[in-house]
């Protein structure tokens, strides 16, 4: 039995959002990412259900969909956060790190948030990241390290860790 597109959106609909939420950091721009992606999938949908891996087709559609509308219409950089993002042991404490981290995570470069998006929120593999990016296996790893040293930089900064860590030496 053949899948419509409409029995398919109603199973993957909340996980396509969430990926693209995490991919545009703004749930808004998110629904208008996958809308606009979507829109032009249905058109397409005979082909797409026929693919061996249609969810991962329609990722990679939302993912160039929010490249080209940052192309488009933003050439903004969000500046990290300064405020330290201290555990905090409430609910509320939790949501605020939560939003911080996402700050973060939205202030690295469209290809770095990537990566880190469907590495850690995915909990995909290097070689799936490759192909939904269609880049290399030594590209997916160097972005990723570079985006995690990104983060690591505000969240751990140097002047932070004790002398021996900051030096890369380390005492028994």
């Amino acid at each position: 039995m053949t899948v419509t597109f409409d029995d398919y959106l109603r199973q993957r609909l909340p996980a396509l959002l969430r990926y693209a939420t995490v991919v545009t950091c703004d749930p808004h721009l998110a629904e208008d990412v996958v809308q606009e992606a979507l829109a032009r999938a249905q058109g397409k949908w005979r082909r797409i259900r026929e693919l061996d891996q249609p969810e991962a087709y329609l990722k990679r559609m939302i993912l160039n969909e929010f490249l080209s509308w940052r192309r488009r219409w933003v050439r903004r950089r969000t500046d990290p956060l300064a405020e330290d993002l201290a555990t905090v042991a409430d609910p509320a404490g939790a949501v605020a790190q939560r939003h911080d981290l996402l700050a973060l995570v939205a202030a690295l470069p469209p290809r770095q948030r990537a990566v880190i998006a469907l590495r850690f929120y995915e909990d995909r593999s290097d070689e799936e990241i490759a192909d939904l990016l269609d880049c290399s296996l030594g590209t997916v790893r160097s972005l990723s390290s570079r985006g995690v040293a990104s983060l690591r930089a505000v969240l751990c900064p140097a002047d932070a860790q004790p002398p021996a860590l900051a030096n890369g030496a380390i005492h028994a």
